[in-house]
């Protein structure tokens, strides 16, 4: 498998906490939402080579748009309010192939 497809999907939530008072996603539920989602494909056996990966990141430079994540290869960034929000990106962007419209950014 080549580098580029060592993932179907890559998901990164930025956890950025900025020290200046703006607005940041680390103070946005980020922490406990990346780790719903990382815990959700791994009941679903969806992570691994070849599956999903979901990880941290420092700044993603949206911050003042919401908590952001993005999904690559597609580079699709989305917003996410509550884990709700983080089930359907899952459901329908990770599992389904199609991005969803209300949530990104």
């Amino acid at each position: 498998m080549s580098d580029e497809s060592f993932y179907k999907h890559h998901v990164f939530f930025c956890m950025n906490v900025r020290e200046d008072g703006r607005r940041s996603c680390g103070e946005h539920g980020a922490a406990d939402a990346q780790k719903h989602a990382k815990k959700r494909i791994k009941q679903m056996d969806m992570n691994g080579q070849g599956k999903v990966r979901i990880n941290q990141s420092g700044c993603l430079d949206r911050c003042e748009e919401g908590p952001c994540l993005v999904v690559y290869p597609e580079g699709v960034w989305y917003t996410y309010v509550d884990t709700e929000d983080i089930d359907d990106i899952i459901d329908s962007h990770l599992i389904g192939g199609k991005p969803v419209d209300r949530l990104k950014i």
